[in-house]
């Protein structure tokens, strides 16, 4: 019998969980509970992390699951390295449903780095300007760069007071216009913006409008993973389920 973890957080993720519920797929959503509202969904919902591998190996047995879906956010390396360590125990298929990479383009003034650490060494020595848009779970890093101002957007207001010397806070979900981030961009003057390379249209607006600004972006790579199945479509996982989710090549 067909039943589903899937493991979720993103945009895709909502999208392939009223897909499964159309369908009538006995199927499971995770979240990781790092926002205080998550988004509500059509499935039967988790919030929390599972204890590592050995959790997961346990969720798996315990809940009779045959599918693994990791639909969390492409900087959620630890949960997904965990996903495929477990269903390697297991033998459950697992399948990442992935959104695709920004890659810039004409106009762009990009720096890419390799981690948050080399970002906030990328931002230049005197005082500037930054629109830090990588939420909230790595802004200690910047900390040993006290002289810039920090403009941060974040899901949930701050339930403690921010590890950086000079920053304010914008507390919105997105997705996010061009309009309303050129003119988030030019009302605080932002110098510099830093960026993860998420992927996806939600976010991608800041990046659009640092373009058209001429802003430069340093942007952070997403962490290398082992081999694993990628799906980057809604309708290319159910494929997958339907007819290629015992036997499909890894690394495809």
């Amino acid at each position: 019998m067909t039943r589903i973890l899937l493991l979720g957080g993103t945009s895709e993720a909502s999208a392939l969980a009223r897909a499964l519920a159309e369908r009538g797929t006995p199927a499971l959503f995770s979240y990781a509970g790092r926002t205080e509202s998550p988004v509500p969904q059509p499935l039967p919902m988790r919030v929390g992390g599972f204890g590592g591998v050995a959790g997961l190996i346990e969720t798996l047995r315990a809940g009779g699951f045959s599918h693994v879906i990791d639909a969390t956010h492409p900087f959620a390396a630890q949960m997904s390295r965990h996903a495929i360590a477990a269903c390697a125990a297991t033998g459950v298929p697992l399948c990442a449903f992935e959104r695709p990479e920004w890659v810039p383009g004409a106009g762009d003034r990009w720096s890419r780095v390799t981690g948050i650490a080399a970002a906030a060494a990328a931002l230049p020595e005197a005082p500037a300007r930054v629109f830090l848009a990588i939420g909230k779970q790595h802004l200690a890093e910047f900390a040993g760069a006290p002289q810039h101002h920090y403009l941060l957007r974040l899901v949930d207001p701050p339930a403690e007071a921010l590890p950086l010397p000079d920053a304010e806070a914008v507390i919105a979900r997105g997705p996010f216009t061009v309009e309303g981030d050129t003119a988030l961009l030019r009302d605080h003057a932002i110098t510099h913006v830093v960026a993860k390379n998420a992927g996806g249209s939600g976010a991608a607006a800041k990046l659009a409008a640092a373009r058209a600004l001429g802003l430069p972006v340093v942007m952070i790579d997403r962490p290398a993973l082992p081999p694993r199945l990628l799906r980057g479509s809604v309708e290319a996982v159910l494929d997958w389920l339907d007819h290629g989710a015992s036997g499909a090549k890894r690394g495809v």
